[in-house]
């Protein structure tokens, strides 16, 4: 479904990537592990198309998509809930998902049901369709963060990339934003998943990767790695 393949990125001079490789297989979540700093967001923007690889390649459905513009990305079915929310603030709930589905409203997609779609969206994510009629930059943290998520998912997109989605958010709100992902998973929504609380994304994952100067570390089965004392040591304890 979504292949990283040798990957290399940075911003200007500073290379963080170096050469990682991760599968994302269809219908499967994987996660993306690591500490601050570590090239976890540089990977996502890389694959979603904000920045340019310098190496490597990345394939969507067998159709590589590195180096192409974000919009052209998204074209293909790649939605990306980005790290720190970036809805648009004055805009209405309802407004800001239905540019999720710009592309199926201007025929770049398959358009399928839109109208059916925005309301599924508003029944998983509850606390939305009670502020439907709302401007997004009234809304709390947290119900952002659910906006930019359900906004991803209305691209009814092959892959979604979902960067820190419990990001500054209080504990009772990332219990119901990885609740939201394991529903998510049981629709059979293919996710590439980088988050900070390690424990709680390798419980709901497949597959993980840790993620250390820019290289790929450890990989495998999310069980096995939330087993290893490697992994545990540094990423599982201290309240991750």
């Amino acid at each position: 479904m979504l292949t990283i393949q040798n990957l290399s990125a940075g911003y200007g001079k500073v290379q963080v990537l170096h050469g990682i490789s991760i599968e994302v297989p269809k219908g499967k979540v994987v996660t993306l592990i690591g500490s601050n700093g570590a090239g976890k967001t540089t990977t996502m923007r890389a694959v979603s198309g904000m920045i340019a690889p310098t190496a490597g390649q990345i394939t969507l459905n067998g159709k590589r998509i590195d180096g192409q513009e974000a919009y052209t990305i998204a074209k293909l079915g790649l939605a990306h809930s980005p790290e720190g929310r970036r809805v648009f603030a004055t805009m209405t709930v309802t407004d800001n998902l239905t540019l999720g589905a710009f592309p199926r409203l201007t025929g770049s997609r398959p358009r399928g049901d839109v109208a059916g779609d925005l309301e599924r969206a508003l029944e998983l994510f509850p606390r939305l369709k009670e502020r439907r009629t709302q401007l997004a930059g009234t809304l709390s943290g947290g119900e952002q963060q659910m906006l930019a998520m359900a906004r991803a998912i209305m691209l009814n997109p092959e892959v979604v990339l979902l960067d820190e989605p419990s990001m500054g958010l209080a504990p009772i709100l990332v219990a119901e934003v990885f609740r939201i992902i394991e529903r998510l998973k049981g629709q059979g929504v293919t996710m590439l998943l980088v988050e900070q609380f390690a424990a709680a994304a390798l419980a709901v994952a497949d597959y993980g990767y840790v993620l250390e100067n820019g290289r790929i570390s450890v990989q495998g089965p999310a069980e096995r790695l939330r087993d290893d004392p490697a992994v545990k040591a540094a990423y599982l304890g201290g309240g991750h």
